[in-house]
């Protein structure tokens, strides 16, 4: 997901993303401990997702951006 699309959306929309993206995240780690994984390069990006998540998040509470939600 871009940055621009984050800052586009509405701390309960990403507080929802971020839950769905550990989610993924857990199951891509119990895929890649019994060697199931697939695509390799998802963890990296969603980890980075995550991070970027975060930050948005953050952004909102210390008022760097406004907040919609």
């Amino acid at each position: 997901m871009r940055r621009e699309e984050l800052r586009e959306m509405t701390t309960r929309e990403l507080e929802s993303r971020l839950s769905d993206d550990y989610d993924e995240l857990e199951n891509l780690r119990f895929q890649k401990a019994l060697q199931q994984l697939e695509n390799p390069l998802r963890l990296r990006h969603l980890r980075r997702e995550i991070a970027q998540i975060k930050t948005a998040l953050t952004e909102n509470k210390l008022g760097i951006r406004r907040a919609e939600g």
